[in-house]
């Protein structure tokens, strides 16, 4: 769906003030008819297959909503901070609202058991900024509830793989050695998030949609450095690669003026009309190196995972299974970009006989024109997990398509604590997080879970071989997710 971005001046001490600020579908979730009054901010929001289950899994899924407000005269987005009181926010049924401690969001979930589409629904939610006149936008990112608790850790199996171990309460309290956690490892102390306590994972990748939505609130600065190409080219020209290349349709709708005016960016795969609905916004977003994925991370108020608690989302508390992937069986099914009804759509799909283990998985052709595929494309009212190749706590696509960052457990990321992005970047669109891992070589983090590319092996859900891979640079099989 082309999302549409309205922006009308309000005075945020003024009785009223209607803005339509972000409607979008590039993760099923729709925010429409926002309006402010005094310190409040209201609007509608839908999105799709929502759960609350009593039974195994025993999650819920949610949306992760912060809001950005720009300075009439500066121009500059800010990211809101919103009450930590759930009374201060209101969410109409079947949804709550849940605060953070830190103020920068809520997750609007469901209030009791159930399952389906989430129909348009009334939030409204207090914020705590100071007066002004401001534009303002609403996000919504989509992510899976992973419960406190045990896990397996490793399946020996894998290349690189850790110790089969259990992590527990224990594990999380007193810490763990390498020689527990086994080889290319560091010790690491309880601060450091191994999947034990309760997290909230993005149910997709980040897409191309989101990636551009994200590049809309920076300057002109920050975005330069968050693409490949010069925000100042002229408008229709592609931002990562010289062409419409590896299905990435990120493009400049507006261009940048002298360093001072940002570019409007977009999507644009068809080459023509940008935002259409052939153009891609629900396909992952590739190309994206190390610093770009932890600036959308910190943007967005989240943090990086790290390599344990992928392990935790994709297995939950199930044995562990020698070579498994995410959807917890070695059964595979791959197919690629080669193979799609509806190609670019917001309803494309694969035409791959559906099996156990739908993975997008092309293998071993490098060409400009394979690329990653829609979010969520094989899940339907129909699948179950194998079918949909859902990790346990119902994520997607945490094997194939485009690869994750995490933090590793090594010398360089054992220092990482769980800070979580505060919805601010440096001047110049960097993340400034720092106990992040930000060497110059990228060391403490690597690309995990395997792409549209390459072997299936790195798919799997213990495999670490990728390890000794931290490179900083954008790839074309490289995208992102985050946690909080």
């Amino acid at each position: 769906m082309k999302t549409r971005t309205l922006l009308v001046k309000a005075l945020f001490s003024a009785v009223f003030s209607l803005m339509a600020i972000v409607t979008a579908k590039a993760n099923n979730v729709q925010i429409t008819g926002t309006a402010v009054t005094g310190s409040n901010i209201s609007f509608n929001i839908s999105w799709e297959n929502s759960w609350n289950a009593s039974a195994a899994p025993a999650n819920w899924d949610a949306v992760w909503v912060f809001v950005k407000y720009q300075d009439c005269n500066t121009k500059l987005w800010m990211h809101a901070d919103l009450s930590t009181v759930a009374a201060d926010h209101t969410a109409g049924s079947p949804l709550q609202a849940d605060p953070v401690t830190d103020g920068k969001g809520v997750f609007l979930r469901r209030s009791a058991v159930g399952g389906g589409n989430i129909a348009s629904t009334a939030v409204t939610l207090k914020m705590n900024i100071p007066a002004g006149t401001y534009n303002y936008k609403v996000y919504g990112i989509e992510m899976v509830n992973v419960p406190e608790g045990s896990f397996q850790l490793g399946d020996g199996a894998g290349s690189y793989t850790f110790s089969s171990i259990t992590v527990d309460s224990n594990a999380q309290n007193n810490g763990l050695t390498s020689s527990q956690l086994g080889p290319y490892t560091a010790d690491i102390s309880p601060s450091f998030p191994m999947g034990y306590n309760s997290f909230y994972c993005m149910k997709y990748e980040i897409s191309q949609e989101q990636y551009a939505d994200f590049l809309n609130s920076l300057t002109f600065t920050q975005q330069k450095n968050r693409v490949e190409n010069d925000p100042g080219a002229a408008a229709g020209s592609y931002s990562m690669y010289t062409g419409y290349q590896y299905r990435n349709g990120l493009a400049i709708v507006t261009s940048g003026s002298n360093g001072a005016i940002p570019a409007v960016f977009g999507t644009d795969a068809t080459a023509g009309t940008p935002n259409s609905s052939n153009d891609g916004q629900n396909v992952a977003m590739n190309g994206l190196g190390w610093n770009d994925v932890a600036a959308y991370l910190d943007w967005a108020a989240l943090r990086p995972m790290t390599e344990m608690e992928f392990e935790k989302v994709a297995r939950g508390p199930l044995p562990r299974i020698a070579g498994e992937f995410p959807w917890g069986s070695t059964e595979l099914t791959n197919t690629g970009s080669g193979s799609l009804l509806n190609a670019k759509m917001n309803n494309e799909t694969s035409t791959t006989t559906v099996n156990n283990g739908m993975c997008a998985i092309q293998g071993g052709v490098v060409a400009s024109t394979a690329g990653p595929l829609r979010v969520g494309i094989f899940a339907t009212n129909a699948s179950g997990r194998l079918s949909a190749g859902a990790a346990y706590y119902g994520a997607m696509e945490m094997a194939g398509n485009v690869t994750e960052r995490v933090i590793s457990v090594s010398t360089e990321g054992a220092n990482f604590n769980g800070t979580l992005g505060d919805g601010e970047l440096t001047s110049t669109g960097f993340a400034d997080q720092a106990t992040w891992p930000f060497s110059s070589t990228g060391a403490g983090q690597y690309p995990k879970g395997g792409d549209y590319l390459n072997s299936y092996t790195y798919g799997r859900t213990s495999d670490r071989q990728n390890l000794y891979s931290p490179s900083l640079a954008r790839s074309y099989v490289h995208g992102g997710r985050g946690v909080r």
